[in-house]
């Protein structure tokens, strides 16, 4: 027999596990939401915290490579580094390797040496220079011209002059005259104003000693002397040693510049 009562219960008791098992389903999506905005915030923080560390231990090392004694002092440079600059290492790599005559000069192979004056300097012969072959040491003492540094600048012009001063120096430097010329040649091409000046001054030198022998020689030192005329420095010395040259080389000589220096003026003019 139909209760009203018991089906109002009933019904009552239905919606209430409905309304139940809605809440539950709520709160379990609710908890995943969460859980899922949870997870992401979770993983921002890992990673903004991973950036921050890298950060922090970049900044670390640049810190340390500038506070290094070298980058300090690159960066704050001391007064002191003005006054005592760095030299270079002689046992270095950069270090160039000593010329020909720099090491025959060292081994002792020019028999002689600088001797240091108060007033002048002046060479020590070990032995008479009358008493010395001129070959290959007048040679030796051309090539040295081309030097730049001291001491083998001055040893090697006033070697050069003081052995063509010796008795039978004539007889002596005629012979080597062909190996002669290209060294004078290589002196008087070169860049440096001194080593061009101490070239024509021993050629100078040479003519007085060889006279017309050099004549036959002249034109392969010519076209470089040509050249130097050009700059206004040079042209009274050159002109001074082209008459000397003419002097000492006899009529023979004055055709043989002429040919190759067509402006010069003879002394004879």
């Amino acid at each position: 027999m139909w209760n009203p009562h018991i089906w109002r219960a009933n019904c009552s008791l239905s919606l209430r596990s409905e309304r139940e098992t809605m809440q539950k389903s709520e709160c379990s999506g609710g908890t995943q939401l969460k859980n899922r905005v949870t997870g992401n915030d979770d993983q921002r923080t890992s990673s903004g915290t991973q950036i921050k560390h890298r950060n922090a231990v970049q900044r670390s090392k640049s810190a340390l490579s500038t506070s290094s004694p070298e980058s300090a002092r690159k960066l704050y440079p001391r007064p002191s580094d003005k006054l005592n600059p760095k030299t270079i290492n002689p046992f270095g790599e950069q270090s160039r390797a000593p010329s020909a005559f720099a090491a025959i000069y060292s081994k002792g192979g020019i028999p002689c040496r600088l001797v240091h004056g108060s007033v002048k300097h002046r060479l020590q012969w070990e032995c008479p220079p009358e008493s010395l072959s001129f070959d290959p040491l007048l040679i030796t003492l051309a090539e040295g011209l081309r030097e730049t540094k001291h001491p083998y600048t001055f040893v090697s012009k006033e070697g050069f002059r003081e052995l063509l001063l010796v008795k039978g120096a004539p007889e002596k430097a005629v012979p080597l005259l062909p190996r002669l010329i290209p060294v004078l040649k290589a002196a008087l091409v070169h860049s440096d104003d001194e080593v061009f000046e101490r070239g024509l001054n021993a050629l100078v030198q040479l003519s007085v000693v060889v006279g017309p022998s050099l004549n036959d020689h002249l034109k392969h030192l010519l076209t470089s002397l040509s050249k130097r005329l050009m700059d206004k420095k040079f042209k009274e010395p050159i002109t001074s040693a082209l008459q000397k040259l003419e002097q000492r080389g006899g009529s023979g000589s004055l055709s043989i510049i002429k040919s190759k220096i067509p402006t010069y003026c003879s002394i004879c003019c």
